[in-house]
């Protein structure tokens, strides 16, 4: 993971899904409306699960890159990313695209933020794998979506319900409980999370004037002359291990660009398709399954505080996803007697 994008604007399927007023039919004349609607919906569903998935097995393929340093993870993953980002491009003939979003000002700004944001998130996320502290690494995006919360209430002043401010102070127990827990801050969470935090906000400003694609394309391309020099600067003092390793250490670590680009052409394939609400609920796989490689592949320890503190946090995601929940149907609800 280290990626995993939060839901930053796209099309809900609820248009797809939008219950019609009784005594009026879904489509025209002799039109299946339900069955496409049914196909719609289990093809984002498996697209959702297909991006989560693949997000959440991160961890397996950074300990493979192993003895490759953080560092020069993330600087192949960047180059490689870009080399792969320019063959769709190609393919999909969406260069024109691409410079529109150069020459576009705020849109350029932005996805230069984003790009900071997310190398600091891939560099954090990264170096907890690698040095044992995936169950720590995970808890990071567990507590993301509680983040966003926070965020829009101090960027955006937001007002939240109930229910979101009782998440929100659920999560700073939790904290709380687990800086005891491991005697110290858990910064490697807390950077995950306020990182990706605000990768998501920054990307929101942008996400309907530009496409997955091109998006990565745009950042990869501000990241990619410090992955350069980075990876110039290990190959001089003998640190690379690019092509130490043999060719199946190189071609794993240039795997790295089709596997960033992928579960983003996922998740864009399912957001257009899925309401929301549906995309809220299908975030948690990935952190769920970073989770459980942790402690069934990688053996990391779980004490009993420690317990206690994921609990705190969990508690507050079932609060957050209720109140979610609810709002939702109140809005479905709403908009089915606007309609009639």
């Amino acid at each position: 993971m280290g990626d995993v994008p939060t839901p930053n604007g796209p099309t809900p399927a609820a248009k797809a899904t939008a219950v019609q007023p009784a005594g009026k039919p879904a489509g025209g004349a002799g039109a299946p409306a339900p069955k496409a609607v049914d196909k719609e919906t289990t093809a984002g569903i498996l697209f959702g699960f297909g991006a989560y998935g693949l997000w959440g097995l991160l961890p397996l393929y950074f300990i493979a890159l192993l003895p490759a340093s953080p560092v020069e993870i993330v600087a192949n993953r960047v180059v490689w990313s870009l080399l792969f980002c320019a063959l769709l491009i190609t393919f999909t003939r969406s260069w024109r695209a691409l410079a529109n979003a150069f020459r576009d000002r705020s849109v350029f700004g932005a996805l230069a933020i984003a790009g900071a944001l997310i190398a600091v998130n891939w560099l954090t996320y990264t170096y907890g794998v690698t040095t044992g502290q995936a169950v720590e690494a995970s808890l990071g995006y567990f507590i993301n979506p509680l983040v966003s919360v926070l965020l829009g209430v101090i960027v955006l002043k937001e007002k939240l319900r109930a229910l979101q401010w009782a998440a929100v102070g659920i999560g700073f127990v939790a904290v709380g409980v687990l800086t005891v827990s491991y005697g110290k801050l858990p910064w490697i969470a807390l950077t995950l999370a306020f990182s990706f935090g605000l990768y998501g906000f920054v990307k929101n400003r942008v996400g309907r004037k530009v496409d997955a694609v091109t998006s990565l394309s745009v950042e990869t391309m501000v990241l990619a002359p410090l992955a350069g020099a980075a990876m110039i600067f290990l190959a001089l003092s003998g640190s690379a291990t690019l092509a130490s390793q043999g060719p199946g250490h190189f071609w794993l670590l240039a795997a790295s660009g089709v596997l960033t680009a992928v579960p983003l052409l996922f998740f864009g394939a399912s957001a257009r398709r899925l309401p929301l609400t549906t995309i809220g609920l299908l975030q948690y796989v990935a952190p769920l399954l970073q989770f459980v490689v942790a402690l069934l592949v990688f053996k990391e320890a779980m004490t009993p505080d420690r317990w206690i503190g994921f609990g705190v946090v969990w508690l507050a995601l079932l609060v957050l996803t209720v109140d979610m929940l609810r709002t939702a149907g109140k809005n479905s609800a709403a908009r089915r007697l606007a309609r009639r």
